[in-house]
């Protein structure tokens, strides 16, 4: 329901409050809400369920959806295409027919796909991983791999998206670029996380998350600035679909699989070459990079 709704749709709100130049850091602020609400939910659902019980903990988290939902009754919402010139609006990326022959969206999803693929195998696995191969308790596996994904999250996600809205000024494709080039910086750290021990294997451990999470607000502006307004809402959604379908969704159960036929350590070669696909994903994206608004670059917020 959550994903149905307000996972496809505030998005484009963010998007009409805020200029190209701005939406790389602005989706990154936007996504922390992804580790850090997961890092408060395992923290007050720990603390509330073992006091009162579990079922007191979905009252509370059910609590701030409610209050949400009615407060959005009194915001106003932003105009539709608000930072949005000519260039969104034409037919080919601005309508669902050209949503299928628009180069840019198609590649930033499937390089999404992918990451995702990575990333939600890791999220599964890592605790098992280092439960398994390094003789972590499960306890200190899961602090150790929650530690890493909360400061990660915060740390990369504001920095990929300041990064990559800086580098637009200088190329069309800045987006792209981080993501891609952060990407094959994962790779040899995720090497390191497998094969490595003792403090090389944490360092990779976290290194190769953070390389991960880098691109959290580039790839989604990247999404984002792909289409035009009226069609954001749609192109959101196919793009959830397709990383669900390509990504998190199959890569824990072949991780599993892979794991019972030869050993966990072998079956997380599959995240590192989805890392690799990617990346290169990417890089050949960069092409088809939809050049920035002429008034973009210059013009503050609130100057439509």
């Amino acid at each position: 329901m959550g994903e149905a709704s307000f996972v496809i749709l505030s998005p484009t709100f963010v998007a009409d409050m805020f200029p190209e130049r701005m939406r790389g850091r602005v989706m990154g602020i936007f996504y922390l809400a992804i580790p850090v609400g997961s890092a408060l939910g395992y923290l007050i659902g720990g603390v509330l369920g073992s006091k009162y019980g579990w079922r007191f903990p979905f009252y509370v988290g059910a609590a701030p959806g409610v209050l949400l939902a009615f407060m959005l009754l009194f915001i106003p919402e932003p105009p539709l295409g608000n930072f949005d010139d000519a260039l969104h609006k034409a037919p080919e990326r601005d309508s669902l027919k050209g949503l299928f022959r628009n180069p840019a969206f198609l590649t930033a999803t499937l390089g999404m796909a992918m990451m995702t693929f990575a990333l939600g195998g890791l999220q599964v696995w890592m605790p098992t991983f280092l439960h398994r191969v390094h003789s972590y308790s499960l306890r200190d596996a899961s602090i150790l791999f929650g530690a890493s994904t909360i400061v990660c999250g915060l740390t990369a996600s504001i920095l990929g998206g300041w990064l990559s809205d800086r580098l637009l000024k200088r190329t069309k494709a800045a987006h792209y670029l981080v993501s891609a080039v952060s990407l094959g910086l994962g790779i040899p750290a995720m090497c390191l996380a497998l094969f490595a021990s003792g403090k090389l294997m944490i360092g990779g451990m976290f290194a190769a998350e953070f390389l991960l999470l880098l691109n959290t607000g580039p790839l989604n502006a990247a999404v984002i600035n792909a289409v035009g307004p009226h069609v954001r809402a749609m192109a959101l959604a196919v793009n959830i679909f397709i990383f669900h379908l390509l990504g998190d969704v199959p890569s824990a159960y072949l991780i599993g699989y892979m794991s019972d036929k030869y050993s966990l350590q072998l079956a997380f070669v599959g995240p590192v070459i989805a890392i690799a696909l990617s990346s290169a994903i990417l890089f050949y994206g960069m092409r088809y990079a939809p050049p920035v608004s002429a008034g973009s670059s210059s013009q503050p917020v609130g100057a439509h």
